[in-house]
């Protein structure tokens, strides 16, 4: 079983910044994504940020240049640094896992961006950005 705590997130004016982390504990896979995904009210869950554990990372196009994400494997912990946030990435952002079979090549980004391989996530966290 896997746990993943969120913190972070809250409420920001355009042009703000935010620090979102994700604790992970309980099991340990051996090849795996880490994520974060987000879902406005009436839209589809889409994924925001991601990383395999060999570090290959992918963004929504929406995020590039604005959203880092990262992953401590000493700690445990993924985070997502959002900068110049605007009104449209207000959300509940979640913190996700892919455990994946132990054999085969290291996860790339655009392989983890596939929300379906998600079977652990988090609570959620909501942003709001105010214009």
């Amino acid at each position: 079983q896997v746990q993943l705590v969120e913190s972070g997130g809250g409420s920001v004016q355009a042009g703000g910044s935010l620090r979102l982390s994700c604790v992970a504990s309980g099991y340990t896979y051996t090849r795996y994504c880490m994520g974060w995904f987000r879902q406005a009210p009436g839209k589809e869950r889409e994924a925001v940020g991601v990383v395999g554990n060999g570090g290959s990372t992918a963004y929504a196009d929406s995020v590039k240049g604005r959203f880092t994400v990262s992953l401590d494997k000493t700690k445990n912990t993924l985070n997502l640094q959002m900068n110049s946030l605007q009104p449209e990435d207000t959300a509940i952002y979640y913190c996700a896992k892919a455990g994946l079979q132990p054999l085969g090549r290291l996860p790339s980004g655009d392989y983890c961006s596939n929300g379906q391989l998600y079977n652990h996530w988090g609570q959620g966290a909501q942003v709001t950005v105010s214009s």
